[in-house]
């Protein structure tokens, strides 16, 4: 069985027709379409993205036992994901996100952290597990407590047994408590633990400061030099950089990449497919999903990007995910 779990922050997304002029004054009535509810997050999007393609995937992730709770379990059971490992936890509150997007602009969220504060790994269950994906940890904050301890810890724990590790990152809100963490420092310390990284550049800006503007397979350099074997760089319609570290480093990386010489020292660009956007929500999840897919088919690094990019362009079109494996 090729199990692979996928762990760490999940919510419920709720999202409103919105119309382009979405703006409000005070006591000003704007009406809206009808209310759509998704499973969000990195659980939802890249372990659903996964089981779409056609992976066993395992969610591991934290609610609450409101109502909220009882929909987010339906809704990941929806997407294809096993959910044995989501805990109910009792008087918390379930994640979610406001989530607007209307008149062409990429979307904005209003996001309440929930029952995933408390969540720092320690429970995740590896049995079985081929890889191990975990997101978002800048809204985790017991899993970056202490440095990023709880993070190291579950990453160790996972390479420890042979199961090929996965990070992605999520935009810093510049007023949030993950904002005055050292992320330099931490992802330093995690890194050399990450088979896979895949950020977006805006994650990247948030977390590391890098200015805007910078190339791409110069900024995926930078980040291989804190350790990952790869990294996975996500810019929207700019395009994704896939690059990968030497033999030495790609022959330490996890089960999945063993005897994989071809991944090592590897450059690739790959431009967005052309589709009409319908949403850019989870757009880099599904890029994540469609590379990790790659890795557990045993394609190539070429074809695992190109899959990563059908992957999120048909997410970007609204398009069943599965059509990017034609």
């Amino acid at each position: 069985m090729r199990s692979v779990v996928v762990a760490g922050h999940v919510c419920v997304d709720l999202i409103p027709g919105v119309p382009g002029r979405a703006a409000t004054a005070p006591g000003e009535l704007l009406e809206v379409g009808p209310l759509t509810l998704a499973g969000g997050g990195c659980v939802a999007n890249t372990g659903g993205a996964l089981a779409a393609l056609g992976a066993d995937v395992v969610v591991v992730a934290d609610a609450g036992d409101d109502e909220l709770g009882a929909v987010l379990v339906q809704l990941l059971r929806a997407c294809g994901t096993r959910t044995d490992q989501v805990r109910l936890r009792r008087g918390r509150s379930t994640s979610y996100s406001l989530v607007f997007e209307g008149g062409g602009r990429d979307r904005s969220l209003w996001h309440h952290v929930g029952a995933n504060a408390e969540w720092d790994g320690t429970a995740v269950d590896l049995t079985g597990a081929r890889l191990l994906h975990v997101g978002y940890p800048s809204l985790l904050p017991a899993l970056i407590a202490d440095g990023g301890r709880p993070l190291e810890a579950l990453l160790g724990r996972a390479r420890a047994a042979g199961i090929t590790t996965s990070l992605d990152l999520a935009v810093i809100d510049p007023a949030s408590a993950a904002a005055r963490e050292d992320w330099p420092a931490l992802l330093g310390r995690v890194l050399p633990l990450v088979d896979v990284f895949s950020p977006s550049v805006e994650d990247v800006r948030t977390a590391l400061r890098v200015e805007q503007g910078v190339e791409l397979r110069e900024t995926a350099r930078m980040l291989l030099e804190l350790g990952p074997a790869m990294v996975l760089l996500t810019a929207g319609p700019a395009g994704l950089q896939l690059s990968t570290g030497d033999a030495a480093r790609v022959g330490t990386a996890g089960g999945l990449l063993e005897g994989r010489a071809g991944w090592s020292d590897q450059e690739h660009f790959v431009a967005p497919p052309r589709v009409d956007v319908r949403t850019t929500l989870g757009a880099g999840d599904a890029a994540t999903g469609g590379l990790l897919f790659g890795l557990v088919e045993g394609l190539d690094p070429r074809r695992s990007l190109d899959l990563a990019a059908r992957t999120a362009a048909a997410r970007v079109a609204g398009a069943p995910l599965a059509s990017a494996l034609r």
